[in-house]
């Protein structure tokens, strides 16, 4: 049908348009009689005059007013209105040929049920085949897809979808039987088990989530959905789209969060307020991840002043646009201070304490990537050790009350140089905690933060949305997984439990399997997975092995004991260190090492200092594998 349609000249839809005119007006006039005289067959062959003036009447009216040149699938107004003319001076004539030809007994009442059956007859006719081809051409257009959850939220979806251009709610898939098998605007609700043939019938390919419920039942809803290779969706505020605050584009794809399935525990207001409000805060790193999070969240508290220090010049004129916008918006009248320098130029971080006399330090900055510096060793160590010992006497001149470092899991029993230098910093803290009668020193570590610069988990996206394939180290990796705002508030709060010399943990819930993760994500993309169980599957798994100094499981804890805090996500650690005199000496020996890039002297000293770090494995990195390339075919390797 829709291929012959196509197919069709002007001309030869006009002609069956002028037959079906001229079939549906006798038609019309034959049911006035049969309304009329109460019978299924009528006798109307005395009055056959009529019928032919009906059609003589109302078809040149028709063509006259345009009706034929209208193209039905537009068809409006002005086509109603060729029809209304039409059919009355059709009913007009047949009103008047009786009595002009003198037919015996034609009941008076035929033209009116006539007049208003033609209009019916005729009129209906265009507006099925209108509705027919604009459902047609939707099937065919818009996409189909499933909405899971049949509540007001699901409904009102659905009712959004079909005012718009672009989807076509085909069903909806809802756990409560209650309203399973019932049809809510001509939308059928299926059992969630019966979602793979729904998929399959109508060759949908995306189901749209549309369900308030807590983090963990909307994962288990994710998990379900991972199973069919459908890419998954979930709404924003519905009441948003409705009133048009938010659009469709809004609409997004399941992230990392969603299939963590977290429930982030509230903040408890007096301890995020604690150690900043009403004192100036310094936020080094504060153009990065983690850092710029911090001074968001530190910012609606009402500091004094928040003081930015960060070595990139566009982080930091990205956070200070964003801070001064928040701050405008929400009326909060913080000033904020920008400094564009490292933490390890000491001249600078001694005159930014004394001239802004800082009570807060939420020390951020730190180069995190393992694999860069593993590559970048000096330099590793130097800003995240030594910068932080640097950032530590600053504060402990300048009179700082409290001093947090963000420190990271990857110091635990680490492989890493870079879990090293965290390791070094957090040891650094510990000591100088014992030699600091005015500076409480404490440190926050947590594992990896989702959506931070670097995170597999954008990655994995961008790799999935180029066709993979989708790169993994090793089949058992797991990692631990926290939003940025919930570490941060996390942070915040820890700082306000501060003794001095603590060692907060966070509460990471439960290690994820890499792996089985980008199997989740492609799957909640509308994809399947390749593998050896299927190979003609979409995007291929690919393991790259684990880069130097990663390790398969993280930790968060050296050894000791933990206890509890007031915040349930919070706990407090125990660990040894080295008393500042005995660390001091070996820091000036390891500072000699580095200024002197003597990389076997680091790993010595390294693994002397840091209880558990094994760098074994990273001997061989420590200096470049290959010769600098050059045009020049006689050049000397670089030992460095």
């Amino acid at each position: 049908m829709k291929n012959l349609l196509d197919e069709l000249s002007r001309r030869k839809k006009q002609a069956i348009a002028v037959l079906a005119d001229v079939i549906m007006l006798p038609v019309a006039l034959w049911s006035a009689f049969a309304l009329r005289l109460g019978e299924v067959s009528p006798e109307v062959t005395p009055y056959w005059p009529a019928f032919v003036i009906c059609v003589c009447v109302a078809v040149p009216v028709f063509g006259r007013l345009g009706l034929y040149r209208q193209v039905i699938r537009y068809m409006g107004n002005h086509a109603m209105l060729a029809v209304l003319a039409g059919c009355t001076l059709a009913a007009l004539a047949v009103m008047v040929v009786p009595f002009m030809l003198q037919l015996k007994g034609f009941p008076r009442s035929v033209p009116m049920i006539f007049w208003m059956l033609a209009l019916l007859y005729v009129s209906g006719t265009r507006f099925a085949v209108r509705e027919y081809i604009q459902r047609r051409n939707r099937a065919h257009t818009r996409q189909p897809i499933v909405i899971y959850g049949a509540g007001s939220k699901g409904v009102e979806l659905a009712r959004l979808l079909m005012q718009g251009d672009e989807y076509q709610p085909v069903a909806f898939v809802d756990d409560n039987k209650t309203l399973q098998r019932s049809s809510i605007d001509g939308i059928y609700v299926y059992a969630p088990k019966l979602l793979g043939q729904i998929l399959k019938d109508n060759t949908a390919r995306q189901v749209f989530v549309a369900v308030s419920r807590n983090a963990r039942d909307r994962r288990a809803i994710i998990d379900f959905l991972a199973e069919f290779s459908v890419r998954v969706r979930l709404i924003p505020d519905i009441n948003a789209l409705v009133s048009g605050r938010q659009t469709l584009t809004n609409v997004r794809d399941v992230g990392i969060e969603d299939l963590l399935g977290r429930n982030e525990v509230e903040a408890l207001p007096h301890l995020l307020a604690q150690s900043v409000a009403d004192k100036t805060v310094l936020v080094t790193g504060a153009g990065g991840s983690i850092g710029s999070e911090l001074c968001r969240q530190i910012l609606r508290q009402r500091p004094v002043l928040m003081v930015l220090l960060d070595q990139s010049e566009y982080g930091l004129y990205q956070i200070h646009r964003e801070l001064h916008s928040i701050a405008d918006e929400e009326g909060l009248p913080v000033p904020l201070a920008m400094v564009l320098g490292s933490v390890t130029d000491t001249a600078l971080l001694q005159r930014t304490f004394s001239r802004y006399q800082v009570n807060t330090v939420y020390h951020a900055a730190a180069y995190k990537h393992v694999s860069l510096v593993e590559n970048n060793v000096i330099q590793g160590l130097k800003n995240n050790t030594f910068g932080t010992l640097y950032c530590a006497e600053a504060a402990m001149d300048g009179g700082v009350d409290n001093f947090i470092l963000i420190s990271t899991d990857k110091a635990v029993r680490t492989t890493s140089v870079m879990g090293a230098s965290k390791r070094l910093a957090e040891m650094i803290l510990q000591a100088v905690q014992a030699e600091s009668s005015t500076t409480q020193f404490s440190m926050v570590r947590f594992g990896n933060v989702l959506g931070s610069s670097g995170s597999v988990v954008p990655l994995f996206a961008e790799q999935i949305e180029s066709g993979g394939p989708v790169t993994v180290t090793h089949p058992e990796v797991t990692r631990y997984f926290m939003s940025i705002p919930e570490a941060a508030q996390l942070v915040l709060q820890a700082a306000s439990m501060a003794q001095g010399g603590d060692v907060f943990l966070l509460d990471m819930g439960e290690p994820v399997k890499i792996l089985d993760m980008a199997h989740r994500m492609i799957r909640l993309k509308g994809f399947t997975v390749k593998d050896e169980n299927n190979p003609d599957g979409e995007i291929e798994v690919k393991y790259t092995g684990l880069k130097p100094g990663e390790k398969l499981h993280e930790e968060l804890l050296v050894g000791g004991d933990v206890t509890g805090t007031d915040h349930r996500k919070i706990m407090r650690a125990e660990e040894g260190y080295l008393p500042w005199v005995e660390l001091r000496g070996a820091l000036n020996t390891l500072e000699q090492a580095c200024d002197t890039f003597d990389y076997e002297a680091v790993k010595t000293f390294i693994e002397g200092l840091v209880e558990g770090a094994d760098l074994e494995a990273q001997l061989e990195d420590l200096t470049p594998r290959s010769p600098v390339v050059s045009l020049k075919p006689a050049v000397q390797k670089d030992q460095h």
